[in-house]
């Protein structure tokens, strides 16, 4: 067994992912998401169409990221994905960060801009990883880490656009414009189940929360993004299945998508999936070892 193995090693010196990333491919990724520009790049997210979302509770005149009045806050949410081009195909995200919903936010809620353009679903070469820990503390300063994916890999021709906010935090954008921010809080541990459980982070029923900049956005997939919820929403410590485990909660938000769902594009250009393959099982440990 060991000997066949080897040989077969022997054979195959480098293993390539080649991934599905032609135009058409690129455009139907895209028509996942709650765009609001036509299917047509916007000059800058200033300028681009948006679609109002009425609040007519949880907000403040301070809290509101729109226009208040008579305890109604009214916000826009601007939102365009768009490809272009062949070899390679790209794909240019840009968002003003805020959902089409209502979040549970007490506190102020802004919108940002995030415009950024990138290789479409880049092959990779898993023989030259990005990052080569040689030692569990390195690792830890990887996995540990709010700001490692700061730097995105060479192949996939990231290209930060005129006008955007800063995104070195930003894992990926979700399918309803919403920031998918590192895995890490700002304290460099997990937001959901650190070893100080005074460090938790608090979030609402969609699993999303404004960070130090005031952005709404997520740290896991949020089935909200796919189901989109009407009219106010609760905090996750006022939901019950929430409040009790909330990853199996988070992973419940897709019971209605149990098949391989796209929820987002990662900042180097990646399909960003749901919890579930398409066969309808749920993704673990396990299924992954035995992809």
């Amino acid at each position: 067994m060991t000997s066949a193995f080897l040989l077969f090693l022997l054979y195959i010196p480098v293993i390539y992912g080649t991934a599905s990333n032609s135009l058409s491919d690129c455009n139907a990724v895209a028509a996942k998401f709650d765009t609001t520009c036509g299917g047509i790049a916007a000059s800058s997210v200033t300028a681009m169409t948006g679609v109002n979302v009425t609040c007519s509770s949880g907000f403040t005149s301070t809290t509101c990221p729109g226009t208040y009045s008579g305890s109604v806050c009214v916000f826009s949410h601007k939102l365009c994905v768009t490809c272009s081009g062949s070899s390679p195909v790209t794909i240019r995200v840009q968002s003003n960060g805020l959902p089409r919903y209502c979040p549970n936010v007490p506190v102020t809620l802004v919108g940002t801009t995030i415009d950024f353009t990138v290789n479409f679903n880049p092959d990779v070469n898993i023989n030259s990883p990005v990052h080569n820990p040689s030692s569990a503390s390195a690792l830890y300063g990887i996995v540990c880490n709010i700001s490692s994916q700061m730097t995105v890999p060479s192949v996939s021709n990231f290209v930060l656009n005129s006008g955007s906010a800063s995104v070195s935090t930003l894992a990926g954008v979700s399918i309803d414009g919403v920031s998918i921010e590192n895995v890490n809080s700002a304290n460099n541990v997990d937001p959901f189940y650190p070893p100080d459980v005074t460090l938790t982070e608090r979030v609402d029923a969609c699993l999303g929360h404004p960070n130090f900049q005031s952005v709404y956005h997520y740290h896991m997939a949020s089935g909200c993004a796919v189901n989109r919820p009407s009219g106010s929403i609760s905090s996750c410590t006022g939901t019950t299945a929430c409040n009790t485990n909330v990853s199996n909660y988070g992973i419940s938000l897709f019971n209605n998508n149990r098949n391989l769902t796209v929820i987002g594009v990662a900042k180097d250009g990646h399909v960003i999936y749901g919890p579930y393959y398409s066969s309808g099982s749920e993704v673990n440990d396990m299924s992954l070892f035995l992809q």
